[in-house]
């Protein structure tokens, strides 16, 4: 299952992605991972939330971050939920390409078992058409 969670930036993404991941935290039996820019929230994440920062990493385009996800899915079968902060940024995405990445995060999700949330700085009706009843939160 993929959720997303869009809106301009500045109007509280980040605030409503953060809330959302220390919440589930508490009913989530396997494992959860926040992916971000930057290690900027690390104290707000609940310490059993794994913070990644994708630029810690030789990540150089959207190929390399779907490769990276699928590698971070491999190598831990207890993981549940992942959580991605700024996909475009950390996707290396332009709003032309969210939707052939998305379709491929669902395709992860679906053999995997593994959810997805993401923020997406993009008002709902930029959004490909295909993709909009994925949004749960739209501000």
């Amino acid at each position: 299952m993929i959720e997303i969670i869009v809106g301009e930036k500045g109007k509280g993404k980040t605030k409503e992605l953060i809330a959302k991941v220390n919440e589930d935290i508490q009913s989530t039996k396997g494992h959860i991972i926040y992916l971000d820019k930057n290690n900027k929230h690390m104290f707000e994440l609940n310490n059993r939330i794994r913070l990644i920062n994708v630029f810690d990493y030789p990540v150089m385009n959207t190929d390399m971050f779907l490769g990276f996800i699928a590698g971070t899915v491999s190598a831990d079968h207890d993981v549940e939920k992942i959580y991605l902060d700024s996909f475009l940024t950390i996707a290396y995405l332009d709003p032309d390409n969210v939707e052939s990445a998305v379709t491929k995060l669902q395709e992860i999700s679906n053999v995997f078992q593994v959810d997805f949330v993401l923020s997406i700085s993009m008002d709902q009706e930029q959004l490909p058409a295909s993709i909009r009843s994925m949004v749960t939160v739209s501000l």
